[in-house]
């Protein structure tokens, strides 16, 4: 009974819809004549065609391949971020923890669309405060909107508003650890960095783990900081990332087949990438303890 509303919520708003979304990954229009008229465009089964086309286009896979880099540069820097930052926190000396959590956490509550507007402002040499200092100073200051850092200044976003969750979700973990062993670690003559890297990361690994999964599917589905970055550079396709291709191919071009199974795809590699890791991480683990 309890479980019943969020049961419903989950049917509704994610169970059925993904099962249309494949149905429809399965079906496309065909046309007969000149396709006017009533009857000249019917919906019928297409098997697993919307998928072979899907993976044989050359803008999805290149969208596959700037978001695989765009990961490469985003995860691990936000990771190791948010756990240098939850142990500074979380250390002996740490002051004013409390306003600390809170600014580092903050740009976490704004959302992507508007984050991606003020950085992008900040992003326009004509209008950045950033520009204005570095000529001041008479600094050449990369354009950031250019081909050669578009990839860099998107990843930028997302890295000043993920950083905050995810260091929230470490420290929990930090101060969760019994007190005690840092204690013992204490009198055994430990320091406060060996206390970091011998006690404090080993136990929260777990908490990395999930932080790291959590990092990689945002990645794979980034869509909000591209598109609103798009009018102000032309350095952006339409297609550079997987979900903007998708949504190009539904609203645009008016093909919901084609769109539906690309998304069924990009869930699917979302699945076993994440399942993939989770498993990898967990047989090691099982080793190590054999």
């Amino acid at each position: 009974m309890f479980l019943g509303p969020a049961i419903t919520l989950f049917t509704l708003f994610m169970a059925l819809p993904i099962g249309y979304a494949a149905y429809l990954s399965l079906r496309t229009v065909k046309v007969s004549g000149l396709g006017l008229g009533s009857g000249a465009r019917t919906e019928v089964w297409a098997g697993l065609e919307n998928y072979g086309r899907a993976l044989a286009d050359s803008e999805f896979l290149a969208s596959v391949g700037r978001v695989g880099l765009y990961g490469l540069v985003l995860v691990p820097t936000m990771i190791v971020l948010a756990l240098l930052f939850a142990l500074l926190l979380d250390s002996r000396g740490a002051r004013a923890t409390g306003f600390s959590r809170i600014s580092i956490f903050l740009p976490y509550a704004v959302p992507a669309v508007i984050s991606s507007l003020l950085w992008g402002f900040l992003y326009l040499p004509a209008v950045s405060p950033f520009y204005y200092v570095f000529e001041q100073l008479g600094w050449d200051a990369p354009t950031l909107l250019s081909s050669r850092w578009i990839l860099f200044a998107i990843a930028n976003i997302a890295l000043w508003g993920g950083v905050g969750f995810n260091m929230i979700v470490i420290y929990t973990a930090l101060k969760a650890i019994p007190t005690d062993i840092y204690e013992a670690a204490r009198i055994d003559g430990a320091t406060e960095r060996m206390i970091a890297l011998r006690i404090k990361v080993p136990i929260v690994l777990p908490s990395l783990i999930m932080t790291f999964v959590f990092s990689m599917i945002a990645t794979l589905q980034v869509f909000a900081e591209p598109v609103t970055l798009r009018p102000l550079t032309n350095t952006i396709s339409t297609t550079w990332s997987p979900l903007m291709k998708v949504y190009r191919d539904a609203f645009t071009r008016d093909d919901i087949y084609s769109a539906a199974a690309t998304s069924i795809i990009i869930a699917a590699a979302t699945f076993i990438l994440s399942f993939g890791f989770l498993r990898l991480v967990q047989n090691r683990a099982f080793n190590q303890e054999k």
